[in-house]
């Protein structure tokens, strides 16, 4: 209980590896213990970050749970973690769609069990580190660490094209990891001159010290950290690596890397380029709004022509990321509340798709989409759950989409200017609106020709409906989306904060500017007493200051 209250972070942290190095000595012939193994340990990592929710306090500024180490004296490093609203929220995501991939990988996995268990335990602990390091140093090691876990995932047990999709991911991660490092030893190296030869890597530090950077090298800083998050996110027309990860990804993969690896790019913009960087995000915000509405618009259009369930659910990930994109550099605090609600909602949404995608490919072994209709006939509860999760990602109303992309256009409306460039809110706003219209079309469509109609294939008739571990992956996802939707409020308490720090560092005026539109109340003028005359006797009221 002691190492709880302590160390809570590092425990959440190293619950998935210890899985992992504890399946290292158990046989490999054994593949239900490594099941039941990688479950439990699955399981407690989510078990051990409930206590985060009763020991985070809402509204509180700055990072809280802090624990520092020295790590590396020499160069500056130290094992350093806290979490703030923002990585709150994306700690909890991971660990419980974590719990959710592994368990949904029961009978999906039946080759080299034991090394598949512990690479999806070994990235889920490089994924929480991610989001908990508060070193610059740490945050890199374990950027890539989780990036030779998902190149086994999908080169190993990926479909027909997995080694073209796995290498093709290697390679785009690693251009983008490469100009991200060369920008955090340039921001190492300017603290260091700063500061008279001291060096760190801490990241508050170095967010004070790059304040002082000139414009000009904090532009050419902003594209080296604007790669490798562009990448991750995907932004366009940096994606094309996605559509082809995920389509021969295992369905778990599919899972971890729609879930919680794209927002590790949209995590990136908020904690380092933009709070980092503040000139010259201003400078380049109207560029990264009119590359979101690109990537909204885009992705929704391909959707329409896929005829693979899982490739289309892939481009709509370009799509919905680019709302998100849409709302950090709005730069406004409801934009930036309603990106991070939302990367939340597509973790949820999107992992519930890949899943329900994977629980169909599991029974026919094919994800094109003319090889199915009528399946609402012989599976009504996988109908009823797919019609609940395809219109909480559409954006319907009481559901966890709709919320997050109303703050992200409300958000976008107020935008009349960004730093020097006269950017109009209004038109992002309605050009995303027709992402939204058009993101209806394609998942209705989709959930029209595989469910509804009559079973034209024999080897429909007969498929069984959701058993019991599946209904378990689904539900929990089912019941967070109708709890984000109708009752929001416990959530955005946790993101307010974070989300109004951002705009008073990179973005004062609007502030300012919404002060100014406020109107002052002028007090009315004192009436005389009832049956007071003008000239009544009364003393002068008191003048007024």
């Amino acid at each position: 209980m002691r190492l709880m209250d302590t160390n809570l972070l590092s425990v959440i942290l190293f619950t998935p590896l210890v899985g992992a190095i504890l399946l290292l000595f158990v046989p490999g012939r054994l593949a239900n213990a490594h099941r039941w193994i990688a479950n439990l340990f699955g399981f407690a990592g989510f078990l051990v970050s409930l206590p985060l929710i009763g020991r985070f306090g809402a509204g509180a500024p700055g990072f809280q749970l802090r624990e520092d180490y020295d790590w590396i004296p020499s160069i500056g490093a130290k094992y350093s973690l806290g979490v703030d609203g923002l990585s709150f929220v994306l700690v909890l995501l991971t660990t419980a769609l974590g719990a959710i991939a592994i368990l949904s990988s029961w009978s999906a996995i039946q080759t080299r069990v034991k090394e598949y268990y512990i690479l999806l335990l070994l990235l889920q602990s490089g994924m929480l580190g991610v989001f908990m390091s508060l070193d610059f140093f740490l945050f890199y090691v374990f950027w890539e660490v989780m990036l030779v876990p998902m190149y086994f995932l999908i080169g190993v047990w990926g479909s027909d094209r997995r080694l073209y999709a796995a290498i093709k991911f290697f390679l785009y991660t690693l251009v983008g990891s490469v100009l991200m490092l060369l920008a955090i030893l340039r921001i190492y190296f300017g603290y260091m001159s700063e500061h008279a030869g001291a060096y760190t890597f801490n990241i508050q530090a170095l967010l004070e010290s790059t304040k002082s950077f000139d414009p000009s090298l904090q532009q050419w800083l902003f594209w080296g950290l604007f790669f490798a998050f562009a990448i991750k996110v995907p932004m366009f027309p940096f994606h094309t690596w996605l559509p082809d990860a995920h389509t021969e990804a295992p369905t778990a993969g599919s899972v971890i890397l729609a879930g919680v690896l794209l927002k590790m790019g949209t995590y990136g913009f908020l904690r380092f380029s933009v709070p980092m960087l503040p000139e010259a995000t201003k400078h380049y915000a109207w560029l990264m709004m009119v590359v979101s509405v690109i990537a909204i618009i885009y992705g929704a259009l391909v959707c329409m022509m896929q005829k693979d369930m899982k490739r289309l659910i892939a481009y709509s990930s370009v799509s919905h990321m680019g709302f998100c994109t849409l709302g950090i550099f709005a730069l406004t605090p409801m934009g930036l509340q309603g990106s991070i609600l939302q990367q939340l909602n597509h973790g949820i949404s999107t992992g519930a798709l890949f899943l329900i995608v994977g629980v169909i490919y599991e029974r026919r072994h094919t994800r094109l989409i003319s090889e199915f209709g009528g399946l609402s006939t012989p599976m009504p509860n996988y109908a009823t759950i797919y019609l609940i999760i395809t219109l909480s990602s559409l954006g319907m109303p009481l559901l966890n989409g709709f919320i997050g992309e109303f703050l992200i256009l409300r958000g976008t409306f107020e935008v009349t200017g960004i730093g020097s460039h006269p950017a109009n809110g209004k038109y992002f706003a309605a050009w995303a609106v027709a992402g939204i219209v058009l993101g209806a079309a394609y998942l209705l469509w989709l959930y029209q020709r595989v469910m509804f109609g009559k079973v034209t294939n024999p080897a429909n008739e007969k498929l069984p409906d959701l058993n019991v571990r599946e209904f378990a992956c689904l539900v929990p996802l089912v019941l967070a989306a109708l709890w984000i939707g109708i009752y929001p409020a416990p959530v955005l308490r946790y993101l307010e904060e974070p989300a109004n720090a951002i705009v008073q560092r990179v973005n004062p005026e609007y502030f300012s500017a919404r002060a100014a539109r406020v109107p002052v109340e002028v007090a009315a003028p004192a009436q005389p007493p009832s049956g007071a005359s003008e000239h009544s006797d009364l003393p002068p009221a008191a003048p007024t200051r």
